[in-house]
C-alpha cells in the first residue's frame, strides 16, 4: 500500500524479525508488559516521535483497551479498530449480551449481575444448574476462565478468576454462564466501514483448543450448514449494526450438540487466525483495516472462492507432556516449510531468543487446499518439514492433531483435544541409535575447524583411522557413541552425511534429522525431538531430612499461601506461578511445615528456583 511502519519493541524483543523487518523501530521500555507494551503514554510517545497517522494494535495487549483508542484519538492520530465507546461495550461480556438480547440473538443463560459476592454466584449457579463456566467481564482469549462441575469448587474458582482477570485486565468483575458441553466453537469475520457498510467474510471453526487457548483453525466452519451458516452471519451483523461497529471484528458463537447456536463475545479486533479467513476469500483483511481507518469505503462483499478450505496450525513453546508448560530459550536451529498452498507468520527465527513474559507463540503455518482433505494433507506435509530446536514446542501434538481431523469420523469440539491428549502426547520412548548417530556427528563436526591442521581432519586412530567417542547422556541414561570416519560417520550401522543446510543430515541415505548444540544437543528424527546431554553427570549430593518448594516454570508470584510454622498436608496450595497466559498451583509435596519462605507476590522467578524451604513429616 506505499505506507511506512513503525515497529515498537520491548527490550526483550529488540532482537526480533518484525524490528527488522518495520521501516522503523523504536523501543519503548523493559521487557514487564506493564512498562512497555501496556504502556498508554509510551506508545503514544513513540507514536509522535515517528510522525505517525495511524496506529494498529495488532492482536494482543492494548488492542481492545478503549482508554488507548481514545488516547490514540487525543493525540490526533487514527486507530485503526472501533471507536473507543464500541470498544468499551463489546469489551465488558455483560453489556455485549445485552446488545445481542436486543437484536434478538441467543445468548447462553446466566449471571451477569452487578452483586459480584460469592453469594451471588452461588444463587445464580443453583438457578442455572451445574456445570458452569466462570469468565473475566474484560478481556479475552480465554484468560481467567474457569470451569466448576460442583458447588465444592465455586469459591475457588471465584478466586482463581479474580486474580487472573485483576492481573491480565486490571478488572476482577466476572460473569457466570451455564456450559455448553462439548459445543463447537465457530467465529463470523465481520468488516464495517465509516459509510453504513456492514458485510461479514465468511466464518471460522476454531474448536481445538487446549486450556481455552486456540491450537488449530480452519475455514470455512466444516460442519455447519448453510441455513445456519446464513443465521450466524445475519446476527454477527446485527450485533455489529446495534454496537455502532466500525472496522474489523470477528463475533464468536457456540454451537451445541443439537445445532443451536449462541452469541458468546465480538473480538474487537484481528483475530490470530485471521490468515484461513484471507486463504479462501481473497480479502487482506489488515488491507481493509487500513483503509476503513483511512475513511474509505468498502468494496463489494467476497465471501470464500468456490470450495477452497484453509486450516491453521499454531506453534507454541510450550512442553504438552508436561501439561504445556512454557519453555523458553535460544533456537538453535529454525526451519520454516516452503511450498506452494502453505503460508507461514512467523514471529521467530534461527538464533532468536523465547523469553518468559509474552505468549508462547512462535508461528502459524497456513495451509489452503481444493477441499478440507487436501488442505489438510498439505497441512500434515508441511508440519513434518518444520524443524524447530532450542525449546519444547507442540510440534508432535499437532502432527497427531492433524491426522485425528482427516479422520471424517471425527467430531471436533472444544472438549476433543483434552478428550484425546494420550494419544496426542504418548511418552516420548528413549533416543534411538538414529538420534545417538546424529547428535555424535553435530557434536564432532562442529568441533572440528578445517583452517586448523590438529582438527581440521576430525579424530583419527592408528589402526582405525578417524573416529571419535562422544559421551550422550539422556536423563539417568548414558551412552558412549563411537562414530567411524570423519563425515559421513558411522554409527551401530547407520550412515550419517551432512547435508548442504545448517545443522541438518541424512541417515542413511533417505532419512532427514536435524541436530544444534546450545549446552544441550537437540535433536530431530523422523519428526520426534530428543534432549541429549555432553556434559558431566551432576553430583549427586544426599537429600537433607528437608525439602525445598521450587518453582515449575519461570514467572511471575501471584499468590503467596505459605506460611512458616504452620501444619500443612499434601497438596495444600503454597503459591500461584503466572507465565505465558498459564497459572500453575504450586503445591505442599507432603505433609509437614514450611520452615522459610524466599519468595513473596510480585516476584519473577525462574525456572527451579526455591520458593520456600519445607520439612516433611517423618515417615
Amino acid at each position: 500500500m506505499g505506507l511506512r511502519t513503525v515497529a515498537v519493541y520491548s527490550d526483550a524483543d529488540a532482537r526480533l524479525p518484525f524490528v527488522r523487518e518495520a521501516d522503523a523501530a523504536i523501543r519503548i521500555g523493559p521487557a514487564p508488559a506493564t512498562e512497555s507494551y501496556l504502556a498508554i503514554d509510551r506508545v503514544i510517545a513513540a507514536a509522535r516521535e515517528a510522525k505517525a497517522d495511524l496506529v494498529h494494535p495488532g492482536y494482543g495487549f492494548l488492542a481492545e483497551r478503549p482508554e488507548f483508542a481514545s488516547a490514540v484519538d487525543a493525540a490526533g492520530m487514527r486507530f485503526v479498530g472501533p471507536p473507543p465507546s464500541v470498544l468499551r461495550s463489546l469489551g465488558d461480556k455483560a453489556e455485549a449480551k445485552t446488545i445481542a438480547e436486543r437484536v434478538k440473538v441467543p445468548v447462553v443463560p446466566g449471571y451477569r449481575g452487578d452483586d459480584q459476592s460469592d453469594e451471588a454466584f452461588l444463587r445464580a449457579a443453583r438457578s442455572i444448574h451445574y456445570p458452569a463456566m466462570i469468565k473475566p467481564v474484560a478481556g479475552g482469549g480465554g484468560i481467567g476462565m474457569q470451569t466448576v462441575r460442583e458447588e465444592s469448587q465455586l469459591r475457588d474458582a471465584l478466586a482463581r478468576a479474580r486474580r487472573i482477570a485483576t492481573a491480565a485486565f486490571g478488572d476482577e468483575r466476572l460473569l457466570m454462564e451455564r456450559l455448553v458441553e462439548r459445543p463447537r466453537h465457530v467465529e463470523v469475520q465481520v468488516l464495517a466501514d465509516t459509510h453504513g457498510t456492514v458485510f461479514t467474510v465468511g466464518d471460522r471453526d476454531c474448536s481445538a483448543q487446549r486450556r481455552h487457548q486456540k491450537i488449530l483453525e480452519e475455514a470455512p466452519a466444516p460442519t455447519v450448514d448453510d441455513a445456519t451458516r446464513d443465521r450466524m452471519a445475519a446476527a454477527a451483523i446485527a450485533i455489529a449494526r446495534e454496537a455502532g461497529y466500525r472496522n474489523a471484528g470477528t463475533v464468536e458463537f457456540v454451537i451445541d450438540q443439537d445445532g443451536r447456536f449462541y452469541f458468546l463475545e465480538v473480538n474487537a479486533r484481528l483475530q490470530v487466525e485471521h490468515p484461513v479467513t484471507e486463504m479462501v476469500s481473497g480479502v487482506d483483511l489488515v488491507e481493509q483495516q487500513l483503509r476503513i481507518a483511512l475513511g474509505g469505503p468498502l468494496g463489494a462483499q467476497r465471501k470464500q472462492q468456490g470450495t477452497q478450505h484453509a486450516v491453521e496450525a499454531r506453534i507454541y513453546a510450550e512442553d504438552p507432556a508436561a501439561g504445556f508448560l512454557p519453555s523458553t530459550g535460544r533456537l538453535v536451529h529454525v526451519r520454516w516449510p516452503e511450498r506452494p498452498g502453505i503460508r507461514v507468520d512467523a514471529g521467530y527465527e534461527e538464533g532468536d531468543v523465547v523469553t518468559r513474559h509474552y505468549d508462547p507463540l512462535l508461528a502459524k503455518v497456513i495451509a489452503v487446499g481444493d477441499d478440507r482433505g487436501s488442505a489438510l494433507s498439505l497441512l500434515a506435509s508441511a508440519l513434518e518439514e518444520t524443524e524447530v530446536l532450542g525449546v519444547r514446542t507442540n510440534l508432535g501434538l499437532l502432527r497427531a492433531l492433524v491426522r485425528k481431523f482427516a479422520d471424517l469420523r471425527t467430531r471436533i469440539d472444544t472438549e476433543f483435544v483434552e478428550s484425546v491428549l494420550a494419544d496426542l502426547v504418548p511418552e516420548s520412548p528413549p533416543a534411538p541409535h538414529e538420534a545417538y548417530a546424529v547428535a555424535a556427528a553435530a557434536v564432532a563436526s562442529g568441533a572440528r575447524d578445517r583452517g586448523d591442521p590438529w582438527t581440521g581432519t576430525g579424530a583419527w586412530r592408528i589402526g582405525e583411522g578417524s573416529a571419535t567417542t562422544i559421551v550422550l547422556r539422556e536423563g539417568a541414561r548414558e551412552q558412549a557413541v563411537r562414530l567411524l570416519g570423519s563425515g559421513p560417520y558411522v554409527y551401530a550401522g547407520h550412515r550419517v552425511a551432512a547435508r548442504d543446510e545448517a545443522h541438518r543430515w541424512l541417515v542413511d541415505g533417505s532419512h532427514a534429522a536435524a541436530a544444534a548444540s546450545d549446552g544441550i544437543v537437540w535433536t530431530s528424527v523422523g519428526g520426534t525431538t530428543w534432549e541429549l546431554e555432553t556434559g558431566p553427570r551432576e553430583r549427586q549430593i544426599e537429600a537433607a531430612a528437608g525439602a525445598e518448594v521450587a518453582a515449575p516454570m519461570p514467572g511471575l508470584v501471584i499468590a503467596a499461601q505459605a506460611v512458616v510454622d504452620r501444619r500443612i498436608r499434601r497438596g495444600d496450595l503454597l503459591f500461584v506461578v503466572e507465565a505465558m497466559k498459564m497459572e500453575l498451583r504450586v503445591e505442599a509435596p507432603a505433609d509437614g511445615m514450611v520452615t522459610r519462605v524466599l519468595a513473596n507476590v510480585g516476584q519473577q522467578v525462574e525456572r527451579g528456583q526455591r520458593l520456600a524451604e519445607f520439612e516433611a513429616d517423618p515417615i
